[in-house]
């Protein structure tokens, strides 16, 4: 459970501040009681780092502190994680370890800014059409981004030209630069072959592995080739990541969809958008199917086919999950 934890996709808007809530009460238990000896840099790093390769890591991977400053007067680490760096923190006499911080002002900003109404998605779509326009917003890599991908396939070939559905980049990309190449790679099949960017997306969320797929579905490589080299260089993408420029955060940036990324102010993903409505949907295709066909003015008979209810587990591969949760997220 632990393991699971560290990992920024596993932590959920209401874990995090219990989290850090609780980590602050402690923090003020402790200062009222006698003083202790505070580590040094080095002695702390080394803790940390012990701390996180024994208990948090997990499939043989190993992180590196790769610096270490002092903040809010704790340590504050800048921890390696396969090609990630999440910040994290620690006590100054190493007994408390804190995974991540939440800026409190930036990210009631972004709530507010992300839902000025104040309600919360809705499940049901109010703004309704004879041809709704589905667009989904994910990251490549992002585990409840392939989620809601296999959860919503069934969908979009159970309702075929009734709806205009896209999919779509978030404007940053938090699993590295795999996944910035993957998201050009699938950007330009679905420009260049769209026929075939279902069947590859069906073949990549199993795996991961896009080469093989690129073979097994047939798609012609040096039109891909060319392609991805054009966004690549109208986009800057790659030359952006090796640079530092355009980053969110300690994430690069993915500028490809950055104005539908504004329009709608999408936080992270996967973030699904039905005639530019943001809507909260079960993951599974059953779910899926009722969210959707709820934005026809009026339904078409291929809104009563049976898709399954079970919801797919959460990155690559088969299998299912208890619900379909649709909090999880990725950035959010």
């Amino acid at each position: 459970m632990i393991k699971n934890l560290f990992s920024r996709e596993k932590f959920s808007r209401v874990t995090l501040p219990i989290i850090l809530v609780i980590a602050l009460i402690v923090i003020g238990l402790f200062t009222f009681q006698k003083p202790v000896k505070n580590l040094s840099a080095a002695e702390a790093k080394d803790k940390a780092e012990n701390f996180i390769n024994t208990y948090l890591m997990q499939g043989g991977n190993k992180a590196t502190i790769k610096d270490i400053t002092t903040a809010y007067d704790l340590y504050k680490l800048k921890v390696d994680i396969v090609s990630d760096m999440v910040e994290s923190y620690l006590s100054k006499d190493g007994k408390l370890f804190f995974p991540q911080a939440l800026e409190v002002e930036k990210m009631g900003a972004a709530n507010n800014a992300a839902a000025p109404s104040g309600s919360a998605p809705s499940a049901t779509v109010t703004k309704k059409s004879d041809k709704p326009t589905v667009e989904l917003f994910v990251m490549s890599h992002c585990p409840y981004g392939t989620q809601i991908e296999k959860g919503i396939l069934p969908v979009v070939e159970a309702l075929g030209n009734k709806i205009n559905f896209d999919l779509k980049f978030c404007s940053y990309a938090m699993h590295g630069e795999k996944e910035l190449q993957e998201q050009l790679a699938q950007y330009c099949i679905k420009k260049e072959q769209t026929a075939k960017l279902n069947s590859y997306l069906k073949c990549f969320l199993e795996a991961g592995d896009s080469a093989s797929c690129l073979t097994s579905v047939g798609i012609n490589k040096s039109t891909l080739d060319s392609c991805i080299a054009k966004t690549d260089k109208q986009y800057k993408v790659i030359d952006n990541f090796n640079n530092k420029v355009g980053y969110q955060g300690q994430f690069p940036g993915f500028d490809v969809y950055k104005a539908d990324n504004e329009k709608y102010n999408v936080g992270g993903s996967p973030t699904l958008v039905i005639n530019g409505q943001e809507i909260s949907s079960g993951r599974d295709s059953a779910s899926l199917l009722k969210t959707i066909c709820s934005a026809f003015n009026n339904e078409p008979k291929e809104c009563q086919t049976t898709l399954s209810s079970a919801s797919p587990a959460p990155g690559f591969g088969p299998g299912t999950q208890a619900a379909g949760s649709a909090a999880a997220g990725c950035g959010q």
